[in-house]
């Protein structure tokens, strides 16, 4: 697949006045600008719920208008959190078909203009039938996941205020990130109770954002090397193990297939840290570490900026923000962008050659891998 990312934008995150259409174009125009308004074949754009967040429906031609691409195709792509990877692996296929050269893929989410029970019930439709009439929330269901994860393996509660204590400093480091302020463990520690064991600082913020690329034909710095994708029982009751997510061993497998490349090979990842105890259960979904063995890695300070696998230098969503449709997209934006030597106050002292983005679907769903990297890699 002879495909790279030529040129990023983000529309800073954080709870903003304009509206999703201002946002996606904003992140858009940055993105045109710094492919130096080269002709686009097509624009993709990812949301998860811009009719039931922000009131706004054909967005694809909102934008098209808004950015002067209106002699381009294009359509929208939606997979819940994961939206932003997956209308990036859309038009990463669409570059590879042949069929477009160049292609403008943006991704967003408002979600700041409503009240968070109403966004919490909107989230809440991208889970199964049966939890959604339950009552079930996001929020709910992931404290579900790290009572079962911290049972098996005698997960404390200081390791997932150690997470967030990582997220937000590095997000003090990013300009555009929703976060500017690090927080210490006793601060995590002391914020109110959202579901047991989740704390307010172990959850993401209600966030408005934007991200865009330019995929290219061709390669660069940052090459679609490696593309995977996997689903799970959308009913969290039906699936053997909670502790794990299926979707993101396979999506792992598959983009590692792809790029014939190993674990060993990445330098560095985004991963989705939606929840505090997800970010463990990335690390050992992507093979980075074995079952259980998470918790060492963050003491040791292996995933820190200067440690042996740094992990989400942008801030993950804890830090960084959680516009839901934008995330996965901004994941891959700080890939490239380190790859590339471009990331500014981010930038990894040691970036390597390749790196990876893993983007959570619902509930852990439809999930999402993305690897980039130098094709003349050694």
């Amino acid at each position: 697949m002879r495909v790279h990312v030529e040129s990023t934008g983000l529309a800073r995150f954080g709870r903003r006045p304009d509206s999703l259409v201002d946002l996606l174009a904003e992140a858009g125009a940055a993105a045109l600008e710094g492919a130096g308004r080269k002709p686009i074949d097509a624009v993709l754009v990812g949301t998860m719920a811009g009719g039931s967040l922000d009131n706004v429906e054909n967005v694809t031609s909102r934008v098209a208008d808004r950015l002067s691409l209106e002699s381009t195709a294009g359509w929208r792509v939606e997979a819940a959190s994961a939206t932003g990877a997956a209308v990036f692996h859309a038009a990463a296929m669409a570059v590879a078909s042949g069929q477009f050269r160049r292609v403008l893929v943006v991704a967003g989410e408002k979600m700041s203009t409503l009240s968070t029970p109403e966004v919490a019930a909107i989230l809440a439709r991208s889970l199964a039938p049966q939890e959604q009439a339950a009552g079930a929330t996001m929020p709910a269901l992931a404290a579900l996941v790290a009572q079962l994860y911290s049972a098996r393996y005698a997960t404390t509660s200081a390791v997932l205020d150690l997470v967030t204590v990582l997220a937000r400093a590095a997000a003090a480091r990013n300009p555009m990130a929703q976060f500017s302020t690090p927080v210490t463990a006793e601060e995590v520690a002391a914020s109110r109770m959202v579901s047991t064991p989740l704390r307010l600082l172990h959850c993401s913020a209600i966030t408005d954002g934007a991200a865009a690329v330019v995929l290219s034909k061709g390669d660069g710095p940052a090459s679609v090397l490696g593309l995977g994708q996997g689903f799970d029982q959308l009913l969290v009751s039906d699936r053997e193990d909670l502790t794990s997510f299926r979707a993101s061993r396979v999506a792992a497998e598959r983009a590692y297939t792809m790029a014939k490349l190993t674990r060993k090979e990445v330098a560095f990842a985004e991963l989705h840290d939606a929840f505090a105890p997800f970010l463990l259960i990335d690390l050992e979904d992507i093979g980075a570490c074995g079952p259980g063995e998470s918790s060492r890695w963050l003491e040791s300070g292996a995933i820190t900026p200067e440690g042996r696998f740094p992990v989400n230098p942008s801030g993950g969503l804890l830090g960084r923000g959680h516009p839901v449709g934008a995330s996965g997209l901004a994941q891959i934006v700080e890939v490239s962008r380190q790859l590339s030597q471009e990331a500014g106050p981010t930038q990894l002292p040691h970036a390597g050659n390749v790196g990876l983005a893993l983007s959570i679907g619902g509930l852990a769903s439809h999930n999402f891998v993305t690897i980039l990297g130098h094709r003349g890699r050694s």
